[in-house]
């Protein structure tokens, strides 16, 4: 698996864990653990941007995060 696939794979993961965070059934987590996992999405672009350039890490970021949590 590429870097990049790896990557999205873990933006994925982090996207899901908030969006159970914020919209599950116990939705009840607490503001610095969803902002560690915004923390963690920064810190992934910011690896992407090395391998992709700015614009595409973006537009990584953003599809994933719009498909995921909506």
């Amino acid at each position: 698996m590429s870097e990049v696939a790896r990557l999205r794979k873990q933006i994925e993961l982090e996207c899901e864990a908030m969006r159970l965070a914020l919209h599950g059934f116990a939705a009840v987590a607490s503001h610095t653990v969803i902002e560690q996992k915004y923390n963690a999405l920064g810190q992934h672009q910011e690896t992407l941007e090395q391998l992709v350039g700015k614009e595409e890490a973006s537009s990584i970021i953003i599809e994933t995060y719009t498909r995921v949590i909506g």
